[in-house]
């Protein structure tokens, strides 16, 4: 029988999809003494939490995404991080752990990207903390305006402003800010925020073995998830300046800023940095002629889907504060300045 017409399966550098995560948080770390990293119960801490008279920083969400959130913990930013499966969000066990390890009795504020089971089930564990006598604040981060709804979401999907909420958050607790101005301001940079995806490839799950969706050859999808969920449409193949056009339109028509931007061009997983900061440029190129000033770039793979080829551009304005804080030291296995 002919078999030509069948999918190679997608070569992983794993050993069964079954551990795929465990093995991942066992490497995590031997790389990261300066966290702790529980395997069995997935949860990853900084090393001197709890940190005394500073809020907790918790957040979490399916493994695929790396480096956030795990990447993300350490000085200037998360507290703790639960990893749930690959695109499976944790469960408030986890996040109860999270949340016990690092209060100091400042309270805890819990970072949600807006996807069901996240939501559902920090709410949960908010509820659980508190039984417990922990305070618990909880932040919703929904920038993406691609779409309104999709198959994980009700409301729009949290993808690349969590990266600002968690650093710009991080730097207020660092400062001692008490847990209700420090959730205040994660929801400002929430509402400052605007993203928008781009896929050139879907990405494959280790359970899976190959690709979780059908884009053809020659064909692009705007306003991709990074779960791989649907866009606003398909298009056929475009340059990178039309694409960062696109782009630009979308978050700056929904955004409308008028104040400075922090610019976070994200890589999705398979997209070297060559393309990148060529994306980069033409967003840098768009962004002037639309007369929007820019305070900060960062460029690189932040808030990925597994191995999907594309990138995400997100958008945050800033005040005098939100710079300050952004700019912050910050000491993470992913992101890393001023210390």
């Amino acid at each position: 029988m002919d078999q030509s017409h069948l999918e190679e399966p997608v070569k992983m550098l794993i050993n069964v999809p079954e551990t795929v995560v465990a093995d991942a948080l066992r490497g995590l770390a031997a790389a990261h003494p300066e966290l702790t990293v529980d395997v069995e119960n997935r949860v990853i801490v900084r090393r001197d939490a709890p940190v005394a008279g500073q809020v907790g920083l918790v957040s979490g969400g399916g493994s695929g995404h790396e480096p956030l959130h795990g990447g993300f913990v350490g000085p200037g930013m998360l507290s703790a991080a639960c990893p749930g499966e690959v695109f499976t969000s944790p469960v408030p066990d986890q996040m109860l752990r999270a949340a016990a390890a690092v209060d100091s009795g400042a309270g805890v504020l819990f970072i949600v990207k807006n996807y069901t089971g996240d939501v559902l089930n920090f709410d949960m564990a908010a509820e659980l903390a508190e039984d417990e006598g922990i305070r618990v604040a909880k932040v919703l981060v929904n920038d993406d305006v691609a779409v309104t709804d999709s198959l994980y979401t009700a409301g729009r999907r949290g993808t690349g402003a969590t990266l600002f909420v968690e650093k710009i958050a991080g730097a207020a607790a660092a400062e001692g800010m008490p847990l209700e101005r420090v959730e205040a301001i994660a929801r400002q940079v929430n509402e400052s925020s605007r993203s928008f995806g781009i896929a050139l490839s879907a990405c494959s799950t280790p359970a899976k073995g190959s690709p979780t969706f059908d884009l053809p050859p020659g064909e692009l999808e705007l306003g991709i998830g990074i779960h791989g969920e649907p866009g606003r449409e398909r298009r056929a193949m475009m340059t990178s300046g039309e694409i960062a056009e696109a782009a630009v339109e979308a978050v700056v028509e929904d955004l409308q800023p008028r104040n400075p931007v922090l610019v976070l061009v994200n890589g999705m997983g398979a997209t070297p940095l060559l393309e990148l900061y060529g994306f980069h440029a033409e967003v840098h190129r768009v962004l002037a002629q639309r007369g929007v000033p820019v305070a900060r770039v960062l460029v690189g793979n932040f808030v990925t889907s597994l191995d999907m080829a594309g990138a995400s551009l997100t958008l945050c304005q800033v005040d005098e504060e939100l710079l300050r804080l952004y700019d912050a030291p910050v000491s993470t296995p992913g992101l890393r300045w001023g210390m």
